[in-house]
């Protein structure tokens, strides 16, 4: 018997399709859409960038998340549990949950350091600490603080210990209504900041890069970004969208959820781009300043900007949001394995949890120090290292096991039960779903991978 038959009473449920949305989709909408997708569009050319970035989202991220929500729904429990009730006790598909349990501890671990600077970044853009500064004294504040053997830490510490707070709060007191609250809270202040944005001279030619295509700007590393980007900034191969599925009632539909996930979270990151990219071309900055663009650039252009001061606050409060609304569905996967398979009481685990990872944090932030850095693994300091491991190597297998395993290993009628909702729901796409769950994504996913590791 599947365990949603037995499991489904016991489990917490999210209480409407708008919590579904805004959990998962706060999930989604992180890091990467404030802070990563802006510079790899710089970087890429702009509008080219985008349009392939949208058609690899159909592609890649779409298919994979319907995947995880089904594995997490059909299977009612944690990633662990779930592939476990679908497919046997001493199954070898058992892997695809326990290296999505990895990795989402360990990409928090790492998270949870760059979310703790835009906690700093907040306090920094109140005090009005970059007012009057020159770019390359912004650039060393930057280098500075992470360097430094204590702040970085506490602000990792702060922010890993308001995320558990969520999480130690349950699904519903806790995830369900810090989400319903903070996503428009985030949403509000994106609008804002697209708003000053468009008003400042020269903002024209910032548009024009977001939605004027230019495909000779576009290169083959640039789709292969466009690729993994698409795969990545949804969530996926960490066990958190597998996590929420078994949280989603059985009346819902996953289709169609998982396609306003997936327009919410580019939405999102568009809106990012709006906001920044006006203000870079405005004040004459090139656009594709690399992970250096929000941290150092952006600041220097509050600086000089009308009303800076505020929108640089907002701006830093923003990111911090996102990165909140994203740890906490990475801690949840840990906690409701340890909750529903290990036996420990919610709140023991989250507190456990959040300690282990945030020592691990510890190290990622120490492997950045002046002299801490001198010590690497295989070139890289441990910092690098853990993001390199899980972004490159778990997440594209963990994401390729759930997507195969729905499309080959899955029996075609559980799968329209979920897509269907039991047959109540007409959805003529089965079929084009599961050819792509059966090829499409899993090729897709080989070349992020290839792509990743620098064989292609």
């Amino acid at each position: 018997m599947d365990a949603h038959n037995s499991e489904r009473h016991r489990r917490p449920l999210f209480s409407s399709r708008l919590s579904i949305i805004t959990v998962a989709a706060g999930s989604a909408i992180g890091l990467g859409n404030i802070w990563k997708f802006p510079y790899i569009t710089g970087k890429n050319g702009g509008a080219a960038f985008i349009i392939v970035y949208l058609c690899c989202i159909a592609l890649i991220g779409l298919p994979v998340l319907i995947s995880d929500f089904i594995i997490g729904r059909r299977g009612g429990g944690s990633v662990v549990s779930s592939f476990r009730a679908l497919a046997g006790e001493r199954s070898p598909w058992l892997f695809g949950g326990f290296i999505a349990l990895f990795g989402s501890a360990t990409v928090l671990s790492f998270y949870g350091v760059v979310a703790g600077w835009s906690l700093e970044y907040v306090a920094r853009a109140a005090c009005n600490d970059f007012a009057g500064k020159t770019p390359a004294e912004i650039g060393g504040m930057f280098t500075d603080f992470i360097t430094s053997p204590v702040a970085p830490i506490a602000c990792q510490l702060l922010f890993m210990a308001i995320t558990a707070g969520v999480v130690y709060a349950g699904v519903k007191k806790g995830i369900e209504t810090f989400s319903k609250v903070m996503m428009p809270v985030l949403i509000g202040i994106i609008l804002l900041l697209c708003l000053r944005s468009l008003t400042l001279p020269g903002a024209e030619a910032g548009l024009a890069f977001l939605f004027k295509p230019d495909f000779s700007k576009l290169s083959a590393a640039g789709v292969l970004d466009a690729l993994g980007h698409a795969f990545f900034t949804l969530s996926l191969g960490v066990g958190t969208m597998i996590t929420y599925g078994s949280y989603i009632d059985k009346k819902e539909d996953l289709a169609v959820t998982a396609v306003q996930i997936c327009i919410a979270d580019t939405v999102i990151a568009l809106l990012a781009g709006v906001a920044i990219f006006p203000a870079v071309f405005a004040f004459g900055v090139e656009p594709g300043q690399g992970p250096g663009l929000v941290f150092v650039t952006l600041p220097n252009i509050f600086a000089q900007m009308p009303g800076g001061y505020i929108f640089c606050i907002l701006f830093f409060l923003l990111l911090a949001v996102a990165a909140l609304t994203s740890s906490i569905s990475m801690l949840e996967v840990s906690v409701a394995y340890a909750s529903e398979d290990l036996g420990v009481s919610r709140k023991r685990a989250t507190l456990i949890l959040a300690t282990l990872i945030s020592l691990v944090g510890v190290v990622c932030s120490l492997s950045m120090g002046k002299y801490e850095a001198q010590l690497t693994f295989f070139g890289k300091n441990f910092f690098d290292l853990a993001d390199f491991a899980v972004s490159n190597v778990e997440m594209p297998i963990a994401g390729a096991l759930s997507v195969i395993f729905v499309g080959w290993m899955l029996k075609r009628r559980k799968v329209e039960d979920e897509l269907t909702c039991n047959g109540t729901l007409p959805v003529p796409l089965v079929g084009a779903f599961l050819f792509t769950a059966k090829y499409l994504a899993p090729v897709a996913i080989a070349i992020v991978f290839l792509h990743s590791l620098g064989m292609i």
